[in-house]
């Protein structure tokens, strides 16, 4: 399966949509997978002249891999330049995600990206494979202590990402950047933190994504090479919150991403 064919949500009964499960190694639904479909269902409900800017989403249960996900979608509102959506997405009747979307009609203004990218990292061909769906490729990167606390947190990781291949129009594109951006997160969480990385070593650490935003700044072409890069900026009462940023291989910054993962200790 390529991730456009997971993308191609099917009309229901007014504004709502059916999408695909997929089996992945840990079982369950990939948070990425369920976010990356809800937009697409919001978008299906907008002018083809906006795009999505931001979104938010909060994870409320665990999805069922081997059911279609229905996707509800409702109409905020419509502006000039900007509309809004929420979409709830459902399986057996509960709901599994909320997801808040913000498209807005493309204007031309200064564009300005202090983010700096850090572009002595080695090439994506120059890094150890650690794809583990056929949808996307992964590199992770060996993080330096250079960088590790560079971007003010705990944890760095950084990979480089691509879909396995292309995706039709901007759209769909920021539809496989959100389903990859989800990859990253707890592992921030967990590399920057000794004890969970231990609990993590033990097999007693439990984790689940609680939501998810991504501000969408510049195109992106999901097929190519981008370096995404998350770091662990708090962690209490068991939430660990990760910020990163999404760059292309040129160093252009496309996206930023933040989460709030759950990661618990068992006892022993």
């Amino acid at each position: 399966m390529e991730l456009e064919a997971l993308l191609d949500l099917q009309p229901t009964v007014g504004d709502s949509f059916s999408g695909i499960g997929r089996e992945y190694p840990w079982g369950g639904l990939f948070g990425g997978h369920i976010v990356a479909q809800a937009l697409r269902a919001a978008a299906f409900t907008v002018d083809e002249e906006l795009l999505p800017h931001s979104l938010r989403a909060y994870f409320i249960r665990r999805g069922n891999n081997q059911e279609h996900v229905h996707y509800e979608v409702d109409r905020v509102r419509d502006g000039r330049s900007f509309c809004t959506r929420r979409v709830m997405a459902k399986q057996q009747s509960e709901a599994i995600l909320n997801l808040e979307a913000s498209f807005q009609r493309q204007e031309k203004t200064l564009d300005i990206s202090p983010v700096v990218f850090a572009d002595d990292f080695p090439a994506p061909d120059a890094v150890v494979d650690a794809t583990w769906s056929p949808l996307f490729q992964r590199r992770s990167l060996e993080m330096g202590e250079a960088f590790l606390t560079s971007r003010g947190g705990i944890g760095r990781t950084a990979a480089w990402m691509r879909t396995s291949q292309p995706l039709r129009g901007e759209l769909l594109n920021r539809c496989a950047l959100a389903y990859m951006s989800d990859d990253l997160p707890t592992e921030s969480v967990v590399n920057g933190i000794p004890q969970l990385q231990r609990a993590t070593e033990e097999g007693r650490r439990f984790s689940a994504s609680l939501d998810h935003t991504i501000w969408f700044h510049r195109p992106v072409l999901a097929h190519e090479w981008h370096l995404y890069e998350m770091s662990c900026v708090n962690y209490v009462n068991g939430r660990g919150l990760a910020h990163g940023f999404v760059f292309t291989a040129d160093g252009e910054h496309v996206a930023t991403v933040a989460q709030e993962t759950l990661v618990r200790i068992r006892p022993a």
